[in-house]
Order: C-alpha cells, then structure tokens, then sequence
C-alpha cells in the first residue's frame, strides 16, 4: 500500500469514529455536524443528507428547548453500545451507512496525492463561518452546548460518580483557550475547571503572561471526573470529541495551548509525547496549538516549570505581545 492509500484509510477510519461518535453523543446537541465530515466529498457522497439531517434535529430540539436527548443505549455502558442506533432518536443516517463507508472503502473515490486524502483528516478545515458572533450569541450557544454535556449519560462509570459536569470558564470570545485533560476532585465538587491546586499554579502561568483567568478560556477533554483521577480512557475521550470539538467551534480562539498528554494527543489526534510536541506550533482547524506540561506534572517536577515558561514565551512573541518580566517567585 503507497503513501497515499495510507493517508486516505486513515482519513476513512477517523471520519467512521467521528460519525459513531456524534450518533452515540446525538446530533441534537451539536447545530452543526464538524466540517470534517459535512465538507467532506467523499464522506458525503455515502452520507447525502447527513449535514441537513444534524442540523434539522438540532433546530427542532432547540426550538422545544430540549437539548437533553442524550439518552443511553442499555445500561449506558460503552462496552453495551453496539445497540446504540436502535435505542435513540438521533437524526444521523443508521449505523449500517456508517459501517459501509469503512467496509466499502474500495468503492469510494480515491484521492490523487496526500494533500487530497488530508481533506478528510480533521483539524484541516475552517470554523464554521455562520455561528453568531457576537458575546451574547457565543454565551448563548455555550450555555446550550453545557445544557447537553449536563444530560450526556454515555459514559456510565463517569455518570454514576460524578458529582456534576464541568464545562469550562472564561472568556467566550478569548484570544487563547487552555485545554486540559478531565476534571479532578476540587473541580467535581465546585463545577469549574483547574481549581485545584494545578489549577492555582494554572492561574499563576496565566498571570504570569500579563493575562487574568477571565481573560482566557480554560476547558477539558473529558467533563466528568475520571473515579481516582485515573486518565480517561481512549473511549471516553472519542464520547466527549463532539463536546470540545463544538465548543471549540463557538469558541474560535486564535491560539490552543494544551497542557500535558491527553489534551494535545486527542486535539492533535496523534501518539507523540508532550516532550516531541512542544517547542513549535500546530494546527487544528484556525487555531495555532502550543503544546505544553500540564501543571500537575510541573508539581512533581518543579525543574520543569523553566519548559513551561519558554513555551509560554514563544506564545507571547507568536501573539505579539510585550514578555512580562518573572519575579523571583515564579
């Protein structure tokens, strides 16, 4: 198999996961199915009324002001969810289509070079250019998106001893959004994210660039915590990806810092360590991405906050902004 072959199965099995993903979460919580699968031609042509579909449901369900269609398949467990299409109402084409497009892949168009197959891939296209944009309109549309991640039941080890969800703070048109990994005790317990005390050390890297909390936006990858503060797993991150993903699509920062592993693999959708990842910039979608230690990591290995700091400094140039000078605490 050539190169490029390569490149399009990959692009073929991530737009599968990414349609069973949105079918799982339901398409009534998200207005717009993501221009990776939408835009897609070849995607597109074994799902053609995919994008009216999403977005009809959506405008039902918000014309009702019920966005809380997130039921579960069975027991809501992930490993029970072969069953999910016949237990819900999503709008989506059947789970047959879908697994025709990653069992019928010989009869799909092929692209001619590398560059076409990266037309699927995701984080290679623009935002949405018709969401609303301004404050109220984002706050409004976050406000409803939190309304679905409240009601989302999919994960059922996470429902079960969660205290509540938590969606993400801060500025709703930001300049730069810090994304991390899964909310830890402190954040179960009050609702916001990095309140703990990685959280505090959050605020101090934040403030240290000349920026207050409600300057940025701060957010996670999954929006229930993981029982012992264990990582998420990979199925729980593929049940949130429609979450953060829409979130980052009313969002549209300029610039995505991740902090620490799970962030910057599950945006960036590769394998690499924080270490080979950081020390330049990444693309998903418009956004720049830096990727950087997480705080907590930088509790257990204080030696490490000098890293932290070079990145944050490449991100200040790369913004055009003046680099505060450090006081002898920090």
């Amino acid at each position: 198999m050539d190169e490029s072959s390569n490149g399009l199965v990959k692009a073929r099995r991530i737009a599968v996961q990414r349609l069973e993903s949105l079918q799982r979460a339901g398409v009534e919580q998200i207005r717009n199915i993501p221009a990776v699968v939408a835009r897609s031609p070849a995607v597109l042509a074994r799902f053609p009324d995919l994008a009216t579909a999403a977005t009809a449901g959506f405008q039902a369900a918000r014309g009702t002001g019920d966005l809380r269609s997130v039921p579960s398949a069975g027991s809501g467990d992930p490993r029970t969810t072969s069953n999910v299409e016949a237990q819900h109402s999503s709008t989506l084409p059947a789970s047959p289509s879908v697994r025709a497009l990653s069992s019928e892949t010989t009869q799909m168009p092929q692209p001619k070079s590398l560059a076409a197959a990266a037309n699927l891939l995701p984080g290679s296209e623009s935002y949405p250019s018709d969401l609303p944009d301004s404050l109220a309109d984002r706050q409004q549309l976050l406000a409803e998106l939190n309304q679905a991640v409240q009601a989302c039941k999919l994960c059922r080890e996470l429902t079960c001893t969660r205290k509540q969800t938590v969606f993400g703070v801060g500025n709703a048109r930001p300049r730069v959004a810090f994304f991390g990994e899964a909310p830890g005790a402190d954040e179960d317990r009050q609702g916001e994210p990095f309140v703990g005390r990685a959280g505090q050390l959050l605020t101090k890297i934040i403030e240290a660039c000349g920026w207050n909390r409600s300057d940025v936006y701060i957010m996670n990858v999954l929006k229930c915590r993981p029982p012992e503060n264990r990582n998420p797993s990979p199925r729980e991150v593929e049940n949130c990806r429609p979450f953060f993903q829409r979130q980052l699509e009313i969002l549209r920062p300029e610039y995505i810092v991740c902090v620490g592993t799970v962030p910057a693999q599950a945006l960036l959708e590769t394998a690499e360590s924080v270490g080979k990842l950081r020390g330049r910039f990444h693309r998903y979608r418009d956004s720049k991405v830096l990727v950087t230690y997480h705080p907590s990591y930088l509790l257990r290995n204080p030696s490490a906050k000098k890293y932290v700091w070079d990145d944050m400094q490449m991100l200040l140039k790369e913004m055009g902004l003046p680099i505060p000078k450090r006081s002898a605490g920090q």
